[in-house]
């Protein structure tokens, strides 16, 4: 078959990633699963591991298929498993869980003691055909086109899960900001909107993205180019600040933000990354606030996120490219050209 693989780290994008014929997986354990890969989201994450700045974090293997927002349909299965067959068209969850473990026991399966990450450990799904789990895959609603919902594999889960925890502190009449309009952030206001009864305010330097929050639901959109933010923030929500802080870009810029928006006891939530924090601890001792970071979502979060897209209250804007092309997404992507969610067919 063929797929998209990493055979050395790069920070030249249009050399990414080289097309090479490799083994077809197989359902060699019990409870594998094959899937034939039918949409593979590109994430800026993709960009990283390219980069090389995973490697300390995380093993990886060189050469390795790269593509951690997969869905598509089963064709083999191994003998113990009985939640999907041959034909189920799944979305597939990126952490691949023993079920055994503690963390596992408890729910908490991205801790899991003995995961797999297909795309970032072991081969992803920029590929033909994908090997994963019974514990990774959900079946799709009929009429769920799986290469439209790919993405939500983990920019979609992981825009949820940032959202779910922000959600959990907000009353109406509070206010939330989403910093970051793009691939997923425009799923995080979504979620935000639909889980919440908060006042929603929207950041972006891009008029398109300020425009399209404003679609989705923000009551507020400020341009940090052309604003003030703090005073901006100041201002809508009265002097209170904002009880909850979604940063869908994790810039230096943006998480330094928080000591100025964040209410007293509010959060400020990593999603995006590439930047630092560089706050004093006064700032934190003085606003009571937390920095929080966004690890993708439990198994659950994903079931429940799927549940939102057939229910139409999330919806995806994407652009759908050959896997001969990978290297033109990835280099259109490090560029910010990509409008929502770049999805590779196999």
């Amino acid at each position: 078959m063929l797929a998209a693989r990493l055979h050395e780290y790069t920070e030249e994008m249009s050399e990414a990633l080289s097309i090479d014929e490799v083994d077809r997986p197989t359902a060699d354990t019990p409870d594998a699963v094959v899937v034939e890969v039918e949409g593979a989201g590109w994430c800026q994450t993709d960009n990283h591991i390219v980069e090389g700045m995973w490697a300390e974090y995380a093993p990886q293997p060189l050469p390795m298929t790269l593509g951690h927002e997969n869905a598509g349909t089963v064709v083999d299965v191994g003998e113990n498993v009985d939640i999907v067959d041959p034909g189920d068209q799944v979305i597939c969850h990126p952490h691949v869980t023993c079920g055994t473990c503690r963390p596992c026991r408890l729910g908490e399966d991205m801790y899991c003691e003995n995961a797999r990450f297909p795309g970032l450990t072991t081969d992803g799904g920029f590929a033909e055909y994908l090997a994963t789990n019974e514990r990774a895959v959900i079946p799709l609603p009929e009429g769920v086109d799986p290469a439209e919902i790919a993405p939500h594999a983990d920019a979609g889960i992981t825009a949820y899960h940032a959202v779910k925890k922000a959600v959990d502190e907000l009353n109406p009449g509070d206010h939330a900001v989403v910093i970051g309009v793009g691939g997923l952030g425009h799923i995080g206001l979504q979620c935000l909107d639909a889980t919440s009864a908060a006042e929603i305010t929207a950041l972006d330097l891009k008029a398109e993205a300020r425009d399209l929050a404003a679609d989705l639901g923000a009551h507020h959109v400020v341009d940090p180019s052309s604003a003030d933010v703090a005073a901006e923030l100041d201002a809508i929500t009265d002097g209170v600040g904002a009880r909850q802080v979604l940063d869908f870009v994790g810039a230096d810029v943006t998480t330094g933000y928080a000591p100025d928006i964040t209410a007293a006891g509010g959060d400020h939530h990593i999603v995006g990354y590439g930047g630092h924090i560089h706050e004093p601890a006064q700032a934190l001792v003085d606003g009571e606030f937390d920095y929080r970071g966004t690890l993708v979502g439990r198994y659950a979060e994903l079931q429940e996120l799927v549940a939102l897209v057939e229910r139409g209250d999330v919806a995806l804007r994407t652009s759908r490219h050959d896997l001969g092309d990978i290297n033109t997404v990835a280099e259109r992507l490090e560029h910010g050209e990509i409008e929502g969610r770049a999805v590779v067919i196999p």
